[in-house]
Parts: C-alpha cells; sequence; structure tokens
C-alpha cells in the first residue's frame, strides 16, 4: 500500500500538533481536575450581544458577508480603535478575520517568502512559530526571561544583527500568553527606533488589549504605523471567542495584499457573527470592565496564594494568565511535575516548557475561571506541595 502521508507539504513534519491541547485533553480525563489551561473566559457574552446575533437571523442575514468584512463592523472597529487607544485605521484598512487565529495565519503567509527570518521573543504562543514554519520561514527564537520577559531595544538589535540577512518580521504579543506582562509606549518606541525605516514588518497580537490593569494599553501601531499589521479581536475583551471575530488592520497598501490570502483561505467570516461583533464595538465599548475587575481579583488571590507556597509569580499586568517559577525544593522538570500536579494533585496548569526558550522551570496558570474554582485549585495545590515536601 502506498504511504501518501510522506508526499504532503514537507513543512508539516516540522510542524508538532499543540502541546497545551494534547495537554488540556490529558486533563479532562482527570476526575475532578481544577483545570487552570486554557485561555477561555468564563464570563458570557453580554445580552445586547447575543440580542444582536438573533435579530440579525431574523432578519435573514445569512448570504456572504463581503469578503472584507461588513461596511458597519468595520466602521464600529475603526471608531473603537481611535476612542479607546489612539489607533487610527480607516474601515477600508481593517479585514475581518477568522479570529485572531486567522489573522495571524494570513498576516504571516502575506509577508513571509521561503526562508526569510522571523524574531519572536519567548516564551511565546507556539501558534506563532508553527505559523512561520508553515510559511516557509525560519523562527529566530530570543529568550527574553533575562530581562522579565520583555525584549529590549538591545536584544532586538542584537537579533537581527545575529540572524544576518533575511530578517522579514518580528511578532509581538502584548499583554503576553503566557506570562502576561506588557509595554509602556516608552519601551515600544524604543523597539520602534530599531526597526523605523528597515524593511522588517512587524506584526503586533494586541487581543488582550482590554485587559490592561495597570495602565493604559500601549502600542508600537502608534510609533512605527507604516511597518505594523495589527492583530486584535472581540474574544476576549466580550467574552466572545466561540463567535470568531478578529481584526486586521495595517495602512491600505498592506491590507489590499493581506485580503488575497484571507479572500482564498476562507472567503468572509460569518455575516451573523459581524453583526454581533458590531454591536460589541458601537454599544459594548465598556462591556469588558466588569470582567477585567474580576479578572483583577482573581489575578491578586492567585499571587497572594502562590507565593506563600513558594513560587516565584511577577503579578502580571495584563491578560489573564500567570507565569510561575517552581519552587526550588519541588520537581524542576516543570512538563513531568505538571502531569504529576494533575494526576495526583488534581490541579492542571500548563508546563512553562511548551512556550519556548526561557519557560523551562515554569508553569502557566489561566485565571479566566470562577473565583470559587480558583480557591479550590489553590487548596489542593497547597495540599500537593506539602505533600511533596514531606517526601
Amino acid at each position: 500500500m502506498m504511504q501518501m502521508n510522506q508526499y504532503l507539504n514537507h513543512q508539516l513534519s516540522q510542524v508538532k500538533p499543540s502541546a497545551i491541547l494534547a495537554f488540556s485533553m490529558f486533563a479532562n480525563k482527570i476526575e475532578n481536575v481544577v483545570k487552570f489551561t486554557l485561555g477561555e473566559p468564563d464570563f458570557n457574552t453580554p445580552e445586547h450581544i447575543k440580542q444582536a446575533a438573533i435579530t440579525s437571523i431574523q432578519d435573514n442575514h445569512s448570504h456572504y458577508a463581503p469578503s472584507n468584512g461588513t461596511q458597519p463592523l468595520r466602521q464600529a472597529a475603526s471608531n473603537f480603535l481611535a476612542k479607546k487607544y489612539d489607533q487610527h485605521y480607516a474601515p477600508e484598512e481593517i479585514i475581518v478575520t477568522a479570529g485572531a487565529t486567522e489573522g495571524i495565519y494570513t498576516a504571516v503567509m502575506s509577508v513571509l517568502n521561503p526562508g526569510d527570518k522571523v524574531i519572536i521573543p519567548t516564551p511565546t504562543f507556539p501558534l506563532y512559530i508553527a505559523d512561520t514554519i508553515l510559511a516557509g520561514g525560519q523562527p529566530i527564537l530570543v529568550d527574553t526571561s533575562s530581562n522579565n520577559f520583555k525584549l529590549s531595544p538591545q536584544m532586538l538589535k542584537q537579533a537581527i544583527q545575529d540572524a544576518g540577512s533575511g530578517v522579514r518580521l518580528v511578532i509581538l504579543n502584548y499583554p503576553s500568553n503566557p506570562t502576561g506582562v506588557t509595554y509602556t509606549q516608552k519601551e515600544l518606541d524604543g523597539l520602534a527606533a530599531v526597526l523605523k525605516d528597515q524593511p522588517i514588518f512587524v506584526l503586533c497580537d494586541e487581543i488582550y488589549s482590554e485587559l490592561n490593569y495597570d495602565g493604559p494599553h500601549a502600542s508600537l501601531s502608534k510609533s512605527l504605523h507604516e511597518q505594523v499589521i495589527l492583530v486584535t479581536g472581540v474574544s476576549k475583551s466580550h467574552a466572545m471567542t466561540g463567535w470568531r471575530i478578529g481584526l486586521l488592520c495595517a495602512p491600505q497598501a498592506i491590507t489590499d495584499e493581506l485580503s488575497k490570502i484571507h479572500q482564498f483561505t476562507i472567503t468572509s467570516a460569518a455575516t451573523v457573527t459581524q453583526d454581533a461583533a458590531a454591536e460589541a464595538l458601537q454599544n459594548g465599548q465598556d462591556d469588558a470592565i466588569p470582567m477585567r475587575q474580576q479578572y483583577q481579583k482573581r489575578r491578586d488571590y492567585i499571587v497572594e496564594q502562590m507565593s506563600q507556597m513558594g513560587f516565584d509569580c511577577a503579578t502580571p499586568s495584563g491578560a489573564f494568565y500567570i507565569f510561575a517559577h517552581i519552587p526550588s525544593d519541588l520537581d524542576q522538570d516543570d512538563d513531568r511535575f505538571a502531569h504529576d500536579l494533575a494526576t495526583n494533585g488534581q490541579v492542571a496548569a500548563v508546563p512553562g516548557s511548551y512556550f519556548g526558550p526561557g519557560g523551562a522551570g515554569y508553569l502557566r496558570f489561566s485565571y479566566a475561571t470562577s473565583m470559587e474554582e480558583i480557591q479550590r485549585g489553590m487548596q489542593l495545590m497547597q495540599t500537593y506541595v506539602q505533600k511533596q515536601r514531606q517526601k
């Protein structure tokens, strides 16, 4: 029998299935486990957004939307970004994607030619590395753990120099998954100064922009507008992960080209969910505030509890993740520790090594779950840690 799998795209052999999803599936089989694994908000989509979707269905908005998105949603997105973050994109410079995930894929596939190099600060969400490989690019991973998980201008300059020719893209995610760190505008301006007038794009994944705890959201798009491709959406800000609406923004000369990958990949995002997202951005500009307040309470509780157990976990500035370093008197193999913690402690947190260089010895906890579950999880973890230390 002919083994046809050997004739598939060769890039696929370099990409492994998601270790995060595999670990989550492993944890699902453990009875009464407390899951701190996936970045899935436990809040429901606000009622006014759901009603907008119902009205859309009743009005028979069941046909193809324009490929780049409906005019009401693109206009609402343009207004939202300008009002909230002082980011200025005309509706024609915005593409509505099937979640931020498709936006990232579209941007990476549009920018890269085979062999192009992509600088990715780590620890990072593995999606960026996989998409780079699938596009025929070469990931250049920069370990930022020595600088509080932030890419500094010096690190960026050195990475470009060490890579030699062929650097075409830098990928930044802030607030960050998995570390929860974010940048000030001054810090981003410093990175912009390194990149300005070089033929290097920057893909800025700002999907967690509404979940900043310590100050206003900053963006590289304000200091390097012509070179930035911005990805955002409503998944985290409005608890709409399952609605699959992302926003891909760039100067029009760039979006005109990005739209080609988008068109031939999905044609268009679902019309009904676009109507719901337009309502979210137009009339729900502050929907994230009560969610953010609850996330902050959860964050503070976990940091306090885990610090008492000896975990080193700097308080994150955004998103809903805590990146905690395993104490030196416990098993330093984060993969082995996480599997044992889930199996014998009924607490599931993702091994930090899954997020690339700088993540080994850490665990990522998502606090996008109820306070009741978080409290139960911290109690179980305390019991587990005490037993480990008594061995």
